[in-house]
């Protein structure tokens, strides 16, 4: 970052100050992933139910927001080149430019594979992309003008890379918003979800069917299920979470038993790793709420 600010500053490139920037935004990105996952490691309170695991939604988030802001900046600067170009060196710009490429090479390659089940990771993993992306560009700028001395290349080359950040920064929004307000999980189908329960022995119906991400790789259903007393609750139980984990990859699960006439019978809570049971004590005649230990 210091290395290509430097840079770009003596060699009046654009596209080496605009990645300077751009890395600039990502010690913000980065610290707020990496306070993020440790903050998200608290244990649930009473006043926090899930913990903390919804930070790391936030600070996706905020990475999307701070990912346009720097886009939207550089196409500003662009623009006023195009209008007052400025001569910029080209040699020691592309020279600068591969050192960049090298270290977002190596970077991008760490956080490549645990990128695509987090979102949190995902911000910072498009945030070194962006920056890869950026030295790229810096090197054709570099090149074009060594060659061909097009100093416009420069600016436009900074237009073309803020756009695919802008692009891909608005997925990364979209995607966390839709988590922070609860929304379906993108790549789960609640009509088949729901189709899936119906199917199975024992299963009447159901209803208030809810299915939400509380953070990355982490989904939740509610539902209220009607049976047929052909099986009990705690058979019944294991064959709806089987399909459910098995099909959906589904863990976290709270449902709600209800006899054919509407009537609630009881509440479980099922999680990760635990067995859905009816405990012997009751809160309710009719609603026992049972969790697991």
């Amino acid at each position: 970052m210091i290395a290509e600010a430097i840079g770009g500053w003596l060699t009046n490139s654009l596209a080496l100050i605009a990645d300077a920037g751009h890395m600039l935004t990502d010690v913000g990105a980065m610290s707020l992933t990496l306070f993020a996952f440790w903050f998200a490691g608290r244990p649930a309170t009473s006043t926090k139910t899930y913990g903390y695991y919804r930070i790391e939604i936030l600070a996706a988030f905020v990475n999307g927001i701070a990912l346009v802001l720097l886009a939207l900046w550089i196409i500003y600067e662009a623009i006023g080149r195009f209008r007052d170009p400025i001569d910029v060196l080209g040699g020691p710009m592309t020279i600068i430019a591969f050192g960049g490429l090298a270290v977002n090479l190596v970077v991008a390659y760490l956080l490549h594979s645990e990128q695509k089940n987090n979102l949190n990771l995902r911000g910072a993993w498009m945030h070194v992309m962006g920056d890869l992306l950026g030295s790229v560009a810096a090197i054709v700028s570099g090149l074009l003008i060594i060659l061909l001395g097009f100093m416009w290349a420069d600016p436009l080359c900074s237009i073309l890379i803020s756009s695919v950040i802008i692009i891909a920064a608005w997925r990364l929004i979209n995607e966390s918003v839709n988590v922070l307000l609860e929304g379906t999980p993108r790549h789960i189908d609640l009509a088949r979800v729901e189709e899936a329960i119906v199917r199975t022995e024992g299963v009447d119906g159901v209803h208030d069917l809810h299915v939400w991400t509380i953070s990355s790789g982490i989904e939740a259903l509610s539902a209220h299920i009607t049976h047929d007393n052909s099986k009990p609750h705690s058979e019944l139980l294991v064959r709806v979470r089987s399909v459910l984990s098995d099909r959906f990859g589904i863990e976290h699960l709270t449902i709600q038993m209800e006899s054919m006439d509407g009537e609630a019978e009881a509440v479980y809570i099922c999680e990760k790793g635990t067995r859905c049971f009816e405990p012997t004590s009751s809160v309710q005649p009719s609603n026992t709420v049972g969790r697991t230990g």
